[in-house]
């Protein structure tokens, strides 16, 4: 099964020993445990050491030096002969770079549209906006106001909000940068940038912006580079020039206090599905996840394009070796060029910090069954579907365009989900075959179970199992439909499960570039 093939195929192997992805694949992944002398693809191999769920199978002699392919795709190169029966992972595979072919634009097709758009319930801004959520947001500019922005929004416990039925909640925007660093250039401009998305997003009802007043993040700096005004809605506050913590809480308490009325005012009506963007992110993956929940998620995307909606696929390194992929996909070389582009920054990048890019799978990863960047990332893009991609933008950055769009991220999730709730994602969808608990305030995160194990053992973190693809044969194409469906209710109000434990004040991440001074 190729990660970029329709959503609605089918993985009908109910039950086997083993999935074979793709025809000419020289690994099949074991689809439960398997031990010594399991007699795989009908018999013809008997596995020679015992292979763990999700890991892979050799199914012919590969030498050694020799590419290995699963998905129909170079997932590594054998550093020692391989038997068919053999384990294939991290002792006899390792990830090299090759060549790939770009073939710009190979793949662009006509977008398909729903006869009948869907709706949702949704928050209208009085500019047009429309939100998911309806929050007020307390940010704090620099490390050293986050105390006093956690206060401020604790202050506002359940009992005091309780007369404003239409607010979500208060939020508190803390991090642990902003200080210590180059007052201009690109680390200081994407720490404005990232705060300012936040400050400007459709989730947030109204911001309260807290400073220290000595930090390299200026606030009027801040303003000033991001054009941002004060006003009843967004109101800075400095806690140095306000006269200490004690103030700048009082002062902080005040402003919330103002906003809520007007905030509570808001009510959800009928808006189209097309306001509706979802950063697509994929943490603590395994074997399964390219199989199952991402390529679920690949399909209920295509649906929400389908019906006007934005997807944002980031986390660069981990595209790393599929990026052909996806510049098939580019409805312009200026596209493609784009992510060509960021690829090989990152490939400067990690060198320059005497890295490589196969630093990335983690441990975990790796214990779930993915060996190489290159087989992650085979996997990772499935979860973008298979429409056109329209356009590329730096972290963080505001995205306009309508489809499929790319920005450019670090893998490490917090981090990239920062960046594209900065850049306007009004929802994060999030796969994890090892269990990954998240949220992201103020979007709500909806999290989807690569199998049903996990499933079954973290049933208050999942909040869809993907792993009945695999154990019953349900299709991609239905789990798609029902992840699009859960994704409508959720932009209507529905709880996920991790806003129903409360988490997602603390996952606000800015990409830290440049020295630590």
């Amino acid at each position: 099964m190729n990660p970029q093939a329709s959503s609605g195929q089918r993985v009908n192997l109910v039950r086997q020993a083993t999935l074979r992805l793709a025809p000419h694949d020289d690994v099949v992944i074991a689809a439960r445990p398997l031990s010594v002398g399991t007699a795989i693809e009908g018999g013809t191999i008997t596995c020679r050491q015992a292979i763990p769920p999700g890991h892979k199978v050799a199914t012919q002699s590969i030498a050694q030096g020799a590419p290995v392919k699963r998905y129909g795709q170079i997932i590594g190169f054998a550093t020692q002969p391989i038997a068919p029966g053999d384990h294939v992972h991290t002792h006899n595979l390792v990830f090299n770079t090759f060549e790939r072919d770009y073939a710009v634009g190979s793949d662009v097709k006509p977008q398909a549209l729903a006869e009948h758009p869907a709706s949702f319930m949704g928050y209208v801004r009085a500019d047009g906006r429309v939100a998911t959520r309806n929050y007020i947001g307390v940010i704090a500019t620099v490390n050293c106001s986050a105390s006093v922005s956690k206060y401020v929004s604790q202050h506002f416990t359940a009992e005091r909000l309780a007369a404003y039925p239409n607010v979500d909640g208060i939020v508190p925007i803390t991090h642990s940068t902003g200080c210590g660093m180059d007052s201009n250039g690109e680390g200081i401009d994407v720490l404005r940038r990232t705060i300012a998305g936040y400050a400007r997003h459709p989730n947030f009802a109204g911001v309260v912006i807290i400073g220290l007043g000595c930090e390299a993040n200026q606030m009027d700096a801040l303003f000033a580079a991001e054009q941002l005004t004060d006003s009843t809605l967004l109101k800075p506050l400095v806690v140095q020039s306000e006269g200490g913590t004690r103030k700048t809480m009082e002062a902080g308490i005040a402003a919330v206090q103002a906003m809520l009325p007007i905030a509570n005012e808001i009510q959800r009506r009928p808006v189209p599905v097309s306001h509706i963007t979802i950063g697509l992110q994929c943490g603590g993956s395994d074997g399964y996840s390219g199989i199952t929940a991402n390529p679920a998620l690949g399909a209920a995307c295509d649906l929400l394009v389908s019906h006007g909606g934005t997807v944002i696929l980031s986390e660069t390194p981990e595209i790393y070796g599929a990026e052909h992929l996806l510049t098939r996909r580019a409805v312009s070389p200026a596209v493609a060029d784009k992510l060509i582009e960021r690829i090989h920054w990152w490939e400067a990048y990690t060198e320059r910090n005497r890295g490589s890019m196969d630093n990335n799978p983690s441990p975990g990863n790796k214990a779930g069954g993915l060996t190489t960047i290159l087989e992650k990332s085979l996997g990772a893009v499935a979860k973008a579907g298979t429409t056109n991609l329209m356009d590329v933008v730096d972290y963080a950055m505001p995205v306009n365009t309508k489809g499929f769009v790319f920005m450019d991220t670090p893998g490490y999730d917090p981090v990239s989900a920062t960046g594209q709730v900065a850049g306007g994602a009004n929802m994060i969808c999030f796969t994890t075959g090892r269990g990954s608990v998240y949220g992201c305030k103020p979007a709500p995160s909806i999290k989807l179970a690569t199998n049903s194990l996990l499933f079954s053992r973290m049933p208050e973190d999942m909040d869809i199992n993907c792993g009945d693809i695999v154990e019953e044969g349900v299709s991609v194409a239905q789990k798609g439909q029902e992840i699009f469906e859960l994704i409508l209710r959720v932009a209507s109000g529905e709880a996920t499960k991790s806003e129903a434990l409360g988490i997602g004040n603390d996952e606000f991440v800015p990409w830290q570039l440049g020295a630590v001074m």
